[in-house]
């Protein structure tokens, strides 16, 4: 398991790059149930780069706050790219941030099937007009599941970050 101490670096680190740039983020969780804006608001100062999240766990949610296609949701289910990509979409609209994380999975122990087992999870980061989404397959129980969750959503936070800095195209291997 990811330690505490981990996670607290990188929400660190996506401070100080933040702060440094005068960018704003939200999130748009469903399967950490809120743990990145945890993470994030765990650092004394993050209000100065963070002033709301969303935690859409039901489909409903997804549609209702954050624009969601219900076409979207039926077609491709809620934990695919077409999904979080729709999700950072409407975070960000929604926000009036500059960059958005947004995270759906199975998380278990239940819930998972052949397409899709226990521990998958989609992420994108990005704005209301572009965005970059890749799949991950996570080992362990729920909660080991949901930190490494949240451990790549705040890693990815900062590669869209310093990728945007440095003009370099951002690209992840998921």
């Amino acid at each position: 398991m990811l330690s505490q101490q981990t996670t607290r670096a990188l929400a660190e680190r996506l401070q100080r790059f933040c702060l440094e740039r005068g960018v704003m983020i939200t999130t748009a969780e469903s399967c950490t149930g809120g743990g990145v804006a945890s993470a994030i608001t765990d650092i004394a100062g993050s209000s100065g780069y963070f002033e709301t999240g969303y935690v859409t766990y039901s489909n409903a949610a997804k549609q209702r706050l954050l624009g969601v296609p219900e076409a979207t949701l039926a077609e491709r289910g809620a934990v695919s790219r077409e999904t979080v990509e729709a999700m950072v979409a409407g975070a960000c609209h929604e926000s009036g941030a500059d960059l958005a994380v947004a995270i759906s999975g199975v998380a278990g122990p239940g819930g998972g099937s052949t397409d899709k087992p226990v521990g998958t999870v989609w992420f994108a980061w990005g704005d209301a007009r572009a965005c970059r989404s890749e799949c991950r397959h996570f080992a362990g129980d729920r909660r080991a599941v949901r930190e490494q969750a949240v451990h790549r959503a705040l890693a990815g936070l900062i590669e869209a970050l310093t990728a945007a800095e440095s003009g370099a195209k951002w690209t992840l291997e998921g």
